[in-house]
């Protein structure tokens, strides 16, 4: 008698379940794997963090003393100095780097879960407020935002510090000619030189300030607003005011990227477009929200118009799209004679 054996067949459903509970495996690990990375990438910057406030209090030493210390003393404490500059802003990159991959790693693997529990038919709903808004971002959305950034970096170092060293390349060549000719020709070209060189030096850093401001993780939010006003004062010529209340301290380090993002972009608009002569920017840290108003006595613009414009990517729709992703909200106020008002707030929990 020859018996019969069943074989069960595996629907796609299933097969593609199974795939993605493997995927999910995967991800989870390879995020739990970051994390470590993570932890020593931090420490590796809190250490260096203080050897360059060590090496700062040094050259604040040879300062006071410059004309009796060695000249082998102060060259060798520069370049230290220097050295931990460049070890300290590239550790920050890379933890910047390991943080945004973490962060993409733990998103998709909450939109795994929730696939799968969708398939399988036991599907949680989906908790509300800013605690999950975070994942329901695109990621379509996610690359095109780093895209517009990478632009935007690509742009700045083109116009900036690449051309700035094509033209030292001409006035070197320059004063190399003229060393045989006319040494006093080739002189006032090397003062030329190194005046242009001081000038793009003041430039990349404030090009790194704008990039990614480092004190915004030594010292936190309020100090670094107050320092980008200063030199966004000096920059324009706009009499702009500060106000804080509230407790000043520290939030969560994306809280503070984005509340100073906000504040760069409005101020950037108001150098821009609004022809303003005043400004103030204020912040009230209260205990559960902080609210920001950055307002100017400029020409004004439609609001609808605005909101609603093509290049989400952009301008004010785009900031207020970020900030609601966190449980946030922004309010526009603008007229053509009484100037604009933009106020925004963020939940701290």
């Amino acid at each position: 008698m020859t018996q019969k054996t069943e074989t069960t067949e595996v629907s796609p459903v299933e097969a593609f379940i199974e795939e993605a509970k493997t995927e999910l495996a995967g991800v989870q690990r390879k995020a739990r794997e970051i994390g470590l990375l993570v932890e020593q990438s931090q420490g590796e910057v809190d250490k260096l963090v203080q050897r360059n406030t060590a090496a700062a209090g040094e050259l604040h030493q040879l300062q006071a003393h410059f004309d009796t210390v060695p000249r082998e003393d102060i060259k060798a404490s520069y370049e230290k100095a220097m050295d931990t500059q460049q070890r300290l802003f590239t550790m920050r990159g890379q933890l910047e780097k390991l943080q945004a991959d973490q962060t993409h790693l733990k998103d998709f693997a909450v939109f795994a879960e929730r696939t799968i529990g969708l398939l399988e038919g036991g599907a949680k709903p989906l908790a509300s407020g800013p605690a999950t808004a975070a994942t329901t971002i695109g990621i379509e959305e996610i690359i095109e935002a780093q895209e517009d950034e990478r632009r935007k970096i690509s742009r700045l170092i083109h116009d900036g510090p690449a051309q700035a060293l094509a033209n030292f390349i001409l006035q070197i060549e320059i004063a190399l000619r003229l060393f045989t000719v006319d040494q006093e020709q080739a002189r006032q070209e090397l003062t030329a030189l190194k005046a242009s060189a001081n000038a793009t030096f003041a430039n990349v850093r404030d090009f790194i300030f704008d990039l990614r401001p480092m004190m915004l993780d030594d010292l936190g939010l309020v100090p670094t607003v107050r320092r980008y006003i200063d030199a966004y004062k000096d920059k324009t010529g706009l009499a702009v005011t500060v106000v804080v209340t509230g407790s000043e301290r520290r939030i969560e380090s994306h809280r503070e990227v984005l509340i100073f993002r906000a504040v760069q972009s409005l101020l950037g608009n108001i150098r821009d477009h609004a022809q303003a002569t005043q400004a103030k920017v204020s912040l009230d840290m209260d205990a559960g929200q902080i609210r920001v108003s950055v307002e100017d006595n400029g020409r004004g613009f439609d609001r609808e118009a605005v909101m609603a414009e093509a290049a989400p990517e952009r301008g004010l729709k785009h900031l207020a799209k970020r900030i609601e992703q966190i449980g946030g909200s922004l309010e526009v106020e603008s007229s053509a004679s009484g100037g604009t008002r933009i106020a925004f707030a963020i939940p701290l929990e």
